[in-house]
């Protein structure tokens, strides 16, 4: 085939969009080494796929098959068991600033010094509470 014209391989393949893809694969495929099933005749890669296309010397469904492993965006993950941990020891606080075991700083109690402050606004009205 001294020429080789889309309306050649349309034949083989209907959809040009498709036709494209496979070309274009099998042109990657030819740049990355695989055996050429007709003479190149000094054309380049696409047009030798082409070619290849229009005179069925290349399996479309391997060519197909590579179109979409190459597509693929990344491999399926293998499921993990993952294991839930504890970021933060049980013996300290989430600052990690103090032990559990520690006292705490003065006027920080269990109260925080509310009876103090009640205490304070009572004797300021007079010693009642209202």
């Amino acid at each position: 085939m001294a020429r080789v014209t889309v309306e050649d391989c349309i034949l083989k393949i209907p959809n040009r969009f498709e036709l494209v893809l496979l070309a274009a694969q099998r042109a990657r495929n030819i740049s990355r080494g695989e055996e050429l099933t007709i003479d190149r005749d000094n054309d380049k890669n696409p047009v030798v796929a082409l070619r290849e296309i229009a005179d069925e010397t290349v399996e479309l469904n391997g060519l197909e098959q590579d179109l979409i492993k190459s597509l693929l965006r990344a491999p399926e993950p293998e499921p993990v068991e993952e294991e839930v941990i504890d970021l933060i020891a049980t013996d300290e606080n989430i600052f990690g600033v103090m032990e559990v075991n520690d006292e705490p700083l003065p006027g920080a109690g269990a109260d925080d010094g509310v009876d103090d402050i009640e205490a304070a606004i009572a004797a300021e009205l007079g010693g009642g509470r209202r």
